[in-house]
């Protein structure tokens, strides 16, 4: 499936959007893609797609962030460069969105140009095993109230369920069952499963697998 120009990541604290974003915007440079990453994450400040600034950039991926990133203010200062971001059409964007519905606010100004252009796939991040999205039930609950903060509707799900670095492919797939039953509560599709790059060689017969690199922090966090 050829990829949007715009693709959102968004989801509840912990899911691992930023991962995916940064992993996403690797894969999208490998097909060719002019793409820029975007970090509008004012919840966490300690999390963030800066930290993979160096690897983008060796990738020929730049990084727009807020001034604060990385550090202890919290404001929701967005960079002006994010404008152009959304309304120009030559470079595919990827988008990390903050954790919850707080954080989905910050997109609210961009979301009139991302519309207009309808050519955006905005995905929901989703770890049953953290704390508030264990069912599909509590996990539709965050998904509402996200797409209600930034006005804009979730058109697919991604599974990032993991327990940190001890995950295995058999812990991955025991969440498929409640996956499918969120996709059913919402219908949405799942678009892909996310895994590490050791997991995804045990589940190699398992269709849309993403084997990620992870951030040096991902562990620190358990996540």
């Amino acid at each position: 499936m050829e990829p949007k120009r715009v693709s959102l990541f968004a989801g509840h604290y912990g899911s691992g959007k930023t991962n995916i974003a940064v992993n996403y915007a690797f894969l999208l440079k490998k097909m060719g893609k002019e793409v820029t990453v975007a970090d509008l994450d004012i919840v966490n400040p300690y999390f963030r797609t800066k930290d993979s600034e160096k690897e983008l950039s060796e990738a020929g991926i730049p990084l727009i962030s807020s001034a604060f990133a990385n550090s202890n203010v919290d404001l929701p200062a967005l960079p002006q460069e994010l404008y152009s971001l959304v309304e120009r059409q030559d470079r595919y964007a990827v988008l990390d969105i903050g954790g919850d519905d707080r954080g989905a606010l910050a997109l609210g100004r961009y979301v009139p140009f991302i519309l207009e252009e309808n050519n955006y796939e905005m995905f929901f991040v989703v770890n049953f095993y953290r704390p508030l999205t264990t069912t599909a039930e509590e996990a539709m609950e965050v998904m509402h109230e996200i797409e209600d903060a930034c006005k804009m509707r979730f058109t697919a799900i991604i599974n990032n369920s993991n327990i940190g670095n001890d995950t295995t492919a058999r812990d991955v797939l025991a969440t498929f069952e409640e996956t499918e039953k969120l996709s059913r509560l919402s219908g949405l599709p799942v678009r892909m499963t996310t895994v590490t790059a050791q997991v995804a060689e045990d589940m190699k017969d398992v269709e849309n697998i993403l084997p990620m690199v992870l951030q040096e922090k991902y562990f620190d966090i358990n996540i």
